[in-house]
């Protein structure tokens, strides 16, 4: 069985770590569950961290020519430098970091839709912006894996999210090695799949591993990582996808029946219509791997990018706006 990193993540902590919600309630997220074995969680609550209470006066983002304040409309408090200095301070100290999976629509965790208003006492929002936290993490981590709970309902999102985690994680450890020998395998390992988000983005991270400026082995992880965060900048296209999938299917030219062929290409085109996950046409690749002893494809991450058990083919349309 394949092993993987365990990818460290922030997680906003009312959702499945703590009943502390300006409500007193917990949130509930599938995704977040499924993550626990694989993935050593560091939640934080901003709020209560900054002296708010449970249950409290709902706090919001107030919208001025200067900048972005956060005001308690009930008691009118201003609380918007405690928040920046906890934000500054806890992330000064949280050492290595994947990812960050905050709460949606929050004024201190949302990463985008968040309601801004002109004022405490304003009923109608006039703006969207970030939470104040959420805007400290973006600012200070912009190429880590970061998502909202609501938005990894959504398919595309999720598995996007999982992929850049997971590969980020493996290449924390790459770089904390200093060793040539472990990028070069590194990116190997990680050919079709950086090839189904960038071929341009590929051929550059070549470029750096090749090291024809011959820079100091310590730059080189450092280089690679800032090319790195433009592999990652999108989520890959279902076209790319299926164009790796057929290069791949000519790795086992001339071993393939007829059927075996053709029902992989049906297949494919099922994942084009969307009528099947990628981890379909995926497992049968695998299983070919297999099947031909290919230990260069079983190494290929493209292959199985993140634990098994976190496949999950539900996606509730939510979040499109990616």
């Amino acid at each position: 069985m394949k092993q993987f990193d365990k990818p460290v993540v922030v997680v906003s902590k009312c959702i499945e770590f703590d009943s502390c919600r300006y409500n007193g309630l917990m949130i509930s997220s599938d995704v977040v569950q499924r993550l626990i074995p694989h993935v050593d969680f560091r939640p934080v609550c901003p709020e209560v961290e900054i002296g708010l209470g449970i249950p409290r006066d709902p706090v919001r983002v107030i919208k001025t020519d200067e900048r972005l304040r956060l005001v308690q409309p009930a008691t009118d408090k201003d609380f918007t430098e405690k928040m920046e200095q906890f934000a500054r301070s806890f992330l000064d100290d949280l050492g290595e970091v994947d990812g960050f999976i905050l709460k949606g629509r929050s004024p201190s965790c949302g990463i985008k839709d968040v309601k801004a208003y002109s004022g405490p006492s304003k009923r109608m929002s006039v703006s969207r912006a970030r939470g104040l936290f959420a805007d400290a993490v973006i600012n200070r981590f912009p190429d880590l894996a970061i998502e909202e709970e609501g938005r990894l309902t959504n398919f595309t999102i999720r598995e996007h999210f999982l992929t850049k985690l997971f590969a980020l994680a493996r290449f924390r450890r790459v770089k904390l090695g200093k060793s040539m020998k472990e990028l070069v395998r590194f990116q190997t390992e990680n050919k079709y799949l950086f090839t189904a988000y960038s071929q341009k983005e590929l051929r550059a991270l070549g470029k750096i591993v090749a090291n024809h400026e011959k820079k100091p082995v310590e730059q080189v992880p450092e280089d690679y990582e800032k090319g790195l965060a433009y592999v990652f900048a999108k989520p890959a296209r279902d076209t790319s996808h299926i164009n790796v999938l057929m290069h791949l299917m000519g790795h086992f030219s001339g071993r393939l029946s007829p059927e075996e062929r053709s029902f992989f290409l049906n297949t494919l085109e099922e994942y084009r219509d969307e009528r099947v996950p990628l981890s379909v046409p995926l497992g049968i690749l695998k299983s070919w791997a297999i099947r031909f002893e290919d230990d260069y494809l079983s190494r290929q991450t493209l292959v199985q990018p993140f634990p098994e058990e976190l496949t999950d083919i539900s996606d509730s349309g939510k979040g499109r706006d990616i």
